[in-house]
């Protein structure tokens, strides 16, 4: 559906404002469709991004600053987000022998079983956006990396 129906406004101040809304909206409605994969399955979208981030890094550990580099919500707390996942033994935190400020974290043998569970997410993904070809992906994905380039 076109963004103007979805919105029900029927003009915008330039097609730049139009693309900012829309990536806005676009942005909520993605994230209302994660929102019902984790139904049931007590963790948030930021607590998914950093399990996953632990995944990747599984079996080693890995330090907060590393973390917070890869995180797709740079303004989440992750040591907030950290202390939730100790909390529900989906990770554990040891303190780092050489540098006792810096923490160690290790995603957990759960952690790991909850992601597993969540990885038909990746297939999901692919129906939601089953209305683009491949080409049409790829091209909206170059376009969205060149707008994040423009900034700098």
């Amino acid at each position: 559906m076109k963004l103007e129906d979805e919105i029900q406004q029927s003009a915008f101040k330039s097609p730049q404002q139009k693309l900012a809304i829309n990536l806005l909206y676009t942005t909520h409605w993605l994230h209302n469709h994660y929102d019902s994969f984790f139904k049931g399955k007590d963790i948030s979208t930021q607590q998914y991004n950093v399990l996953r981030i632990l995944r990747g890094q599984h079996p080693n550990y890995c330090n907060l600053k590393l973390i917070k580099e890869r995180m797709l919500d740079r303004m989440s707390d992750a040591s907030r987000i950290i202390d939730k996942l100790l909390l529900k033994g989906f990770v554990e935190r040891k303190s780092c022998p050489d540098d006792r400020r810096s923490v160690n974290i290790l995603i957990t043998d759960k952690g790991l079983e909850l992601l597993k569970s969540l990885d038909f997410i990746d297939e999901a993904i692919k129906g939601i956006f089953s209305s683009l070809s491949t080409e049409e992906a790829e091209m909206l994905n170059s376009l969205l990396d060149k707008l994040r380039t423009s900034e700098k």
